[in-house]
């Protein structure tokens, strides 16, 4: 069978394959899907490709597939691991943060200020792939970051530095990281006014930095060679496909449970009320990473979160036991129901993390009311996506659980009006990626998927 287009999807514990055919015509048809273990730890992720495919075929009673080109996404080798460092949490340092976490970076440490000797210190630990130095508003603050730069050229690392903040220190970052051992970028202020986020040039950069990171997955360089185009970080796909859908459905989020990470993805502008009484600006589009909340590779965490005596109780589970022998995809229904409870506690906690609150502040004047973070109280449609959202029999019951936490009405989360919705097809990321080149064939497989008009 010939087909247009395949997708990969290498993930941290499943590599997923997409077919989709007559990509060009009015009517584009998903064809099928392949899914097996990734295989990093097997030295070569073409072993758990070729799996895929193989997969693919089996479901479709093919011999074999051919495809037209391949595209792919992955985060095999884990999020790029950053540092940031800016002048003001709530504004340089924030607005850096923003700019990674939307292009598939793990942010270890965030700084304000001048480095200290034991920031310093935390960076030689850490060995991030990548470093972002920010501060000041153009033709503002020029010294805390010209100081941080130094500080950073001072312990001649290998890891390469992103400069992106006040436009009057570009020349003076090019002479302090001259003869550096690895590459100085410089790009656009991610604060370049007062209330003002540019966060895209920083991320774009970010994007290409994580390419060439997820390589090093053992036998991602051959991939590489078989697909067109660049390989998308896979947070990145999601991202773009929840951009596509708020062009037709308008204010949402997307949650991605995976097997080592949770990921949210917000789109909306929040409320004119909150706005009002917001702290410091949030972008449009919002992704964070939570690292320690995956349901295979991180269970360990999520367990603790909840308390294992607790969650023997509320399932009536041996955990240890249902642990000591826990795979990737679950089979019995003991399983299911352990990681059901799991995923929910995951997603909670991403969007706990992700949202912002209303805080009460006292003064002289009497009581002031403040608002800080993402404001989701807008959001219509709640998506679900990943395998664990996408697969597990109370999926729609998991993501409606999350608008029945805020009890005290201070989390600025969605309202239980909001409507769910699964990608079904389990495509998103796929999507993300096609609709760069696709965008009206990756409308009509996201309108199937979701089983929602889009037009």
């Amino acid at each position: 069978m010939k087909i247009d287009v395949l997708v990969a999807e290498i993930g941290s514990t499943t590599t997923l394959v997409n077919a989709f055919h007559n990509i060009n015509s009015g009517s584009p048809v998903f064809w099928g899907q392949g899914q097996a273990p990734t295989s990093v730890l097997d030295g070569d992720v073409r072993i758990g490709l070729k799996g895929a495919i193989d997969d693919l075929c089996k479901n479709k009673g093919a011999d074999s597939v051919e495809y037209g080109e391949m595209l792919a996404t992955s985060s095999a080798a884990g999020g790029l691991k950053m540092t940031v460092h800016g002048l003001v949490y709530d504004m340089t340092a924030k607005a850096a943060k923003e700019a990674a976490l939307g292009a598939g970076a793990i942010i270890h440490s965030v700084t304000a200020g001048r480095l200290r000797r034991t920031d310093l210190q935390k960076i030689k630990e850490i060995q991030p792939n990548l470093i972002m130095i920010a501060g000041g508003v153009d033709y503002g603050e020029r010294d805390t970051a010209v100081y941080n730069a130094e500080m950073i050229r001072s312990l001649e690392l290998s890891i390469p530095v992103i400069y992106a903040g006040n436009v009057e220190n570009q020349d003076e970052m090019r002479l302090i990281f001259e003869d550096a051992k690895a590459p100085l970028y410089i790009v656009e202020n991610v604060y370049p006014k007062i209330d003002e986020l540019n966060v895209e040039p920083a991320r774009r950069v970010i994007q290409d930095a994580f390419e060439d990171h997820i390589i090093q997955a053992p036998g991602m360089e051959h991939i590489r060679d078989l697909i067109t185009g660049p390989i998308i970080p896979t947070p990145g796909a999601v991202m773009e496909s929840a951009k596509l859908l708020y062009e037709h459905l308008g204010d949402l989020v997307v949650l991605d449970v995976g097997g080592a990470t949770t990921d949210l993805h917000s789109v909306t502008e929040g409320s004119e009320e909150i706005s009002r009484i917001l702290i410091s600006p949030e972008p449009k589009a919002k992704r964070t990473v939570e690292g320690d909340l995956g349901v295979y590779i991180n269970i360990a965490n999520i367990v603790e979160s909840i308390g294992r005596e607790k969650l023997s109780e509320e399932l009536g589970l041996d955990i240890d036991k249902i642990m000591e022998n826990y795979r990737f995809v679950p089979r019995t229904d003991e399983e299911v129901r352990f990681v059901e409870r799991l995923t929910k506690e995951a997603v909670i906690k991403a969007t706990e993390r992700h949202a912002g609150r209303i805080r009460y502040v006292y003064g002289p004047s009497g009581r002031s009311t403040l608002a800080e973070g993402k404001d989701l109280s807008q959001v219509k449609y709640i998506i679900g996506t990943g395998g664990a959202l996408t697969r597990l029999p109370n999926r729609r019951e998991i993501l409606e659980a999350i608008a029945l936490h805020n009890e005290t009405g201070l989390l600025l989360f969605p309202g239980t009006e909001a409507e769910t919705l699964i990608d079904n097809d389990y495509i998103m990321a796929s999507l993300g990626v096609l609709s760069k080149r696709y965008k009206d064939a990756a409308v009509c497989f996201l309108e199937r998927s979701l089983c929602c008009s889009l037009r």
